[in-house]
């Protein structure tokens, strides 16, 4: 069997995991229909401010209270000073105006270069495992937009961090100088050297991946110190904690994750390169895990997700189901993969998929399906493909499809899950190859 859907604008955001919000009466959202939720609510408190006399950054506050409710205290982050300097930390004003209306959901943004604003969970998780103290000077590499900087400003008594484009670190400046970020100290430099002249750090963060730990920065830690960093290979990284003790580290890998790769000299050093002419994904057919409790290897965002070994598992031992009883909720797991246009002109996509009870979720577009999405050299989407969308209750099926890569495409993001509805969903078996 198949099906294809093509991304529309509840599909694109509802698979990254954003924010959604309550639910709303159909006649007001007649008119808006095509928007995605919290842009939507967004739009309604607008208008409800601007009937009170209510100031923007207040209608700003309720969409980002909201988004912080559900994605990221809702996804397991607990530490209170964290969580409160995320809700008064403004993401808007360190997106590009073009982009603003998607700063309180929880997902990546393209800020130029070919760099990204973390999402907000990845924000708040990150900042809550490095412990951090009011006495502590941390190093930040990757300052990108200054968001990061911003949301550790409260918390520590200085943040030092580096960014290796010009462009970004000098406007990333000027937006934490005019907020007002007094302890934060920016610099353009290669963060694969450190920071050595304002080293020993108690804490580094470290918002780009590189192959290997910098042993630079290894160097800039202070005993006991603390240092959060994303490794691995382009598309197959782990967000790891590090801990210094006794001049050595110890090494906890606390769960998958996909980052811009660190450029400058850790780029020069990576020994293994993505393979664009080979598109192909990892773990999918889900056997491999780590952790306890267990996550899929190469599978990030896992939300709502349960790894099930039985002997009704089409390919090898082991499936996965998600199960939502909450509408709006993003149940999903995502992964990137090479897919350069240039190089490969369709890909094909296929698994094996079972559903039981599945109903839509907040409107009518939250339907659980495999969706695709492309992005050029700047990190922009330029096309969605997918199969899909399932809904009520089905055995196993085989779904396969051909799609096209735009020729602009240089990777790509795949998507599973419920994404928005309720019920439960199961997979087994998702490929992705180049086809014909």
């Amino acid at each position: 069997m198949k099906a294809i859907i093509s991304g529309s604008p509840h599909h694109r955001n509802n698979h990254q995991g954003y924010s959604h919000g309550e639910r709303w009466q159909e006649s007001t959202i007649g008119q808006y229909r095509s928007l995605p939720l919290v842009v939507l609510c967004f739009i309604i408190l607008c208008k409800a401010s601007l009937a009170t006399g209510a100031p923007l950054s207040d209608r700003w506050s309720e969409v980002r209270n909201r988004m912080i409710d559900k994605e990221v205290v809702g996804a397991g982050v607990t530490n209170k000073r964290v969580i409160e300097a995320l809700r008064h930390t403004p993401r808007h004003e360190f997106i590009p105006t073009n982009q603003r209306r998607y700063a309180y959901y929880d997902m990546a943004l393209p800020i130029g270069a070919s760099q990204t604003i973390s999402p907000p969970f990845i924000v708040a998780l990150m900042t809550e495992e490095i412990d951090p103290q009011p006495s502590d000077r941390v190093l930040e590499i990757g300052t990108g937009s200054g968001y990061q900087a911003a949301v550790l400003s409260p918390l520590v008594k200085d943040v030092y961090t580096i960014e290796i484009v010009e462009k970004l670190g000098k406007r990333a400046a000027r937006t934490l100088r005019h907020l007002g970020y007094d302890n934060v100290h920016t610099r353009i430099g290669d963060g694969y050297q450190g920071w050595p002249e304002r080293a020993p750090f108690d804490k580094i963060i470290v918002t780009c991946s590189p192959e290997r730990v910098p042993h630079k920065l290894v160097e800039q830690l202070r005993e006991g110190g603390r240092m959060i960093i994303p490794v691995g290979e382009r598309f197959r990284q782990n967000l790891t904690l590090l801990t210094k003790v006794d001049g050595k580290l110890e090494i906890e890998a606390l769960r998958p994750t996909l980052f811009v790769p660190m450029t400058g000299r850790a780029e020069d050093l990576r020994e293994v390169q993505p393979d664009s002419s080979h598109p192909t994904l990892n773990n999918g057919g889900f056997e491999e895990r780590f952790g306890d409790p267990p996550q899929l290897v190469g599978w990030h965002y896992q939300r709502q997700l349960t790894i099930v070994d039985g002997e009704d598992a089409k390919e090898g031992e082991t499936f996965i189901t998600f199960s939502n009883t909450l509408r709006g909720r993003g149940a999903q797991a995502l992964q990137g993969f090479p897919a350069d246009g240039r190089k490969v002109k369709r890909i094909a996509i296929s698994a094996w998929v079972r559903g039981e009870g599945i109903v839509a979720g907040t409107s009518r577009e939250e339907l659980p399906a495999i969706i695709v999405v492309f992005y050029d050299d700047l990190r922009h989407e330029v096309g969605t493909v997918g199969i899909g969308p399932w809904r009520g209750t089905f055995a196993w099926d085989f779904f396969t499809a051909k799609v096209t890569v735009p020729p602009a495409s240089r990777a790509a993001i795949i998507r599973v899950g419920l994404l928005g509805a309720t019920g439960k969903i199961s997979f087994d078996g998702v490929e992705v190859h180049a086809a014909k």
